[in-house]
């Protein structure tokens, strides 16, 4: 297994959990670009958004939910960001899909 990703859920590598369940794994981004930014993985080794199949649609609705619910629990009640990257061109630089939930600061479009 070479995905970090694939690594930090298995907890091969250490990382700031802040929920785990059976389906995905979610952890503070090592980088952070506002005062809450983490990210919701699956635990499920899936390269790229558009290798998502239909079987994959409850997985992806569950990570969203679960990117939400823990936006509201870290006091992102004002606003919060959810973003997911897709191939090189979109920013994706880890291909293993992930959503990043940032929060806690005006966040403006298009980003930076």
């Amino acid at each position: 297994m070479d995905c970090l990703f694939c690594k930090i859920a298995a907890g091969d590598i250490p990382s700031r959990k802040i929920y785990e369940d059976d389906r995905v794994v979610a952890f503070h981004d090592v980088a952070p670009q506002a005062p809450v930014h983490f990210l919701v993985i699956p635990r499920q080794h899936i390269s790229r958004l558009t290798d998502l199949t239909e079987d994959d649609r409850t997985l992806v609705g569950h990570i969203a939910y679960t990117a939400q619910r823990l936006a509201a629990e870290l006091g992102c009640d004002e606003g919060f960001r959810l973003v997911m990257n897709c191939n090189e061109l979109g920013g994706q630089t880890v291909f293993h899909i992930h959503m990043h939930v940032l929060g806690q600061r005006q966040l403006h479009w298009p980003p930076g």
